[in-house]
């Protein structure tokens, strides 16, 4: 856990002889004690297994090569204090790190992240929006939150693939629970949807958002546009344009956010893109198409590049309708449709997205009572630890905005 991402957790270590000094030590998430030290050629990072106590001291970083200033240079921040079995999303006091859990077992928070409304120093706040009264097919996506959470819990286990860290040494973040609404009250729901970000915003975390059905990002993008002052950028997986023409303001309907979101100046349709597109409408609103087909045909890497051009550095919103995928891969869903996108071709989407300037994602539209074996949930909880894994990436490099 060398550079400058260590900042936040160790203290300085007394040097050693022959020219090498501690720089930093943590036990992670197997118990391993992760030992860097610094040798006369550069970096080495030693492991060795331990017998894990139920307290862990965590040292703090340790001046680097090329720190000026003295003190200056030493940084003080959130530390881990314990090595924790079982229960972290209960027990965990920092939003730092990662527990050791029993898979198979205890509360199921998004990967065992720790339940807090407390977001002093968080990075990212992951939430649910369980709403499924806007589907215009088959209900059933207000469970998507807790589905996606459960199916978590194998990413929580190791560092996930093919980033090979754990997002959660470097990035704050906790779950933040479910945005509360009144179901029996329409009109009450996007009020209550947009203060839940609004609050969360306000903070400086950004939102990682669980659905629910699509209909949520809508309110969403509303907090957002706030948040940064101009229309944004949207990055939009589905099989539905979600731009069908719908003039009436309190609408409950997952099929026209968009059209919406363009016509209040909440993005902006030149620097947005949809994927995985296989439906039709007359009036897509200029928003450019990589529809399912493209996809196929040129391939994911050609679908990042593509992305990253439209978009630029622009403050960018991503939204991840389940339903991009095949129903082969997301048969959990309220409006599947063949002919979508694999999850192994969607996640190498995802994944190539650090160039952009992520502000705040969703994903939403799991239906677990269509799904089979978990796999649609499995899936959507695949995309949002790769979006965790690009914000810690970011943060890493300094540029988390």
């Amino acid at each position: 856990m060398g550079g400058d991402a260590a900042a936040g957790f160790f203290r300085a270590l007394p040097r050693l002889n022959r020219g090498s000094a501690f720089h930093s030590a943590c036990y992670d998430r197997r118990g391993i004690a992760v030992v860097d030290v610094v040798v006369p050629s550069g970096y080495a990072t030693m492991r060795k297994p331990v017998v894990p106590d139920e307290s862990m001291p965590c040292l703090a970083r340790a001046p680097m090569p090329g720190d000026t200033g003295g003190p200056a240079a030493m940084t003080t921040g959130p530390t881990m204090t314990e090595l924790l079995h079982g229960d972290g999303a209960i027990r965990r006091t920092t939003p730092y790190g990662s527990s050791i859990e029993n898979t198979y077992a205890g509360v199921l928070s998004f990967m065992r992240r720790n339940y807090s409304r407390a977001l002093d120093g968080v990075d990212v706040a992951i939430s649910g929006v369980p709403l499924d009264l806007a589907t215009t097919y088959r209900a059933g996506a207000r469970l998507g939150p807790a589905a996606i959470r459960a199916a978590s819990v194998q990413l929580a286990e190791l560092n996930p693939y093919p980033w090979g860290f754990d997002p959660f040494d470097d990035l704050a973040a906790v779950d933040y629970g479910d945005c509360w609404f009144d179901a029996h009250n329409p009109l009450s729901i996007k009020p209550a949807i947009v203060e839940h970000a609004r609050t969360i915003l306000r903070s400086g975390a950004k939102m990682l958002t669980l659905g629910g059905d699509h209909y949520i990002t809508y309110p969403l993008l509303i907090a957002h546009a706030e948040r940064y002052g101009e229309p944004l950028s949207l990055i939009h997986f589905d099989a539905h344009c979600d731009t069908w023409a719908d003039d009436e303001p309190d609408s409950l309907n997952h099929g026209t956010m968009f059209y919406k979101a363009v016509k209040e100046g909440l993005i902006d349709p030149a620097t947005s893109v949809q994927v995985g597109i296989r439906t039709w409408n007359d009036d897509f609103l200029g928003i450019e198409r990589l529809d399912a087909a493209w996809v196929h045909d040129h391939g994911s890497r050609a679908a990042v590049e593509r992305i990253v051009d439209i978009v630029g550095a622009r403050p960018a919103y991503l939204t991840f309708d389940i339903d991009c995928l095949d129903p082969a891969f997301a048969p959990g869903t309220g409006t599947p449709v063949a002919g979508g996108l694999s999850s192994a071709q969607a996640l190498a989407i995802v994944r190539g997205l650090g160039a952009v300037n992520l502000i705040g994602a969703d994903v939403v539209e799991v239906a677990p009572a269509y799904d089979h074996a978990d796999i649609t949930a499995i899936a959507a909880a695949h995309v949002a630890c790769d979006l965790l894994c690009l914000w810690r990436q970011k943060k890493v490099a300094g540029a988390l905005k």
